[in-house]
């Protein structure tokens, strides 16, 4: 019996225009009085999870939330941290660094300053209007070493980025956890952070082992806690890479696929 939901939400909850389809609402809604947990777990930061999580009401004493890709884990009503692994100031200097040296962009997320980037770019109002999120210009070179900074990202075309992943020296991925959350966003995380660390933490916290988690995903920074799951499951319009360590592959964002996997191993499964 599956006693815990984790929902990657862009290309994996929302549908294209970026809502919750009604039958993937009444299906979380059906799961959760039959006990079992829901908890979004996203790349996002909170304040551009909100809508989500106050549409299906998750604002409560014991609902859960992965942000920032899992650097970030919260429990929503007493507004407490149960999981946090962040970088700092240095490592997001290394990252600017390889982003100028790759013609690429870079930003980052402060927890005092919002999203950090030398300059507009295309990409810039993507992220500040989704997340909700102010933006601060400023070089990283004034950023102290010592500075939080819950992730950083190399951004850009989907066809300059592709071609920059395989350019990425061998020290930063022993350094860093890189995932790639969208064709032009590549993420740079801390060692002990990604989404399977996220959604174990609050298994551990609930006493709920993996085998009895279901997580949701289309994209590469859903990898781990596919692999992390007694059941991983890939939207069909995941990645090629994401659908082949899945478990189980569903129907699309926009064709109710969140809502498929739930009736089917969850609502129906003693049926």
């Amino acid at each position: 019996m599956y006693k815990l939901i984790a929902l990657d939400m862009d290309g994996t909850l929302l549908t294209s225009d970026k809502t919750i389809s009604p039958r993937t609402k009444q299906a979380i809604a059906k799961a959760r009085e039959q006990g079992v947990k829901v908890v979004l777990a996203s790349g996002r930061p909170i304040d551009g999870m909100r809508g989500a999580i106050e549409e299906l009401g998750l604002y409560a004493d014991g609902e859960f939330v992965v942000y920032f890709n899992g650097s970030m884990v919260k429990e929503l009503g007493s507004d407490t941290v149960i999981h946090q692994a962040i970088i700092d100031g240095a490592s997001a200097k290394r990252v600017a660094a390889l982003a100028k040296q790759l013609d690429l962009y870079c930003h980052a997320f402060s927890s005092e300053l919002g999203l950090i980037t030398p300059e507009v770019n295309e990409f810039t109002g993507i992220e500040s209007t989704i997340n909700k999120i102010p933006v601060t210009l400023m070089d990283f070179d004034e950023l102290h070493d010592d500075h939080e900074i819950i992730k950083a990202m190399i951004v850009g075309a989907p066809e300059k980025l592709t071609q920059a992943i395989s350019n990425i020296p061998a020290d930063f991925h022993g350094d860093f956890t890189i995932v790639q959350s969208a064709p032009f966003f590549l993420e740079f995380l801390s060692q002990q952070s990604n989404k399977g660390v996220g959604v174990g933490a609050i298994a551990k916290h609930l006493g709920i082992e993996a085998d009895a988690v279901i997580c949701m995903g289309d994209a590469e920074n859903d990898h781990h806690m596919l692999e992390y799951a007694g059941l991983g499951v890939a939207m069909e319009n995941a990645m090629e890479g994401t659908k082949a360590i899945a478990n189980h592959i569903t129907a699309s964002n926009n064709d109710d696929g969140v809502a498929l996997v739930i009736e089917q191993f969850v609502l129906n499964a003693d049926k």
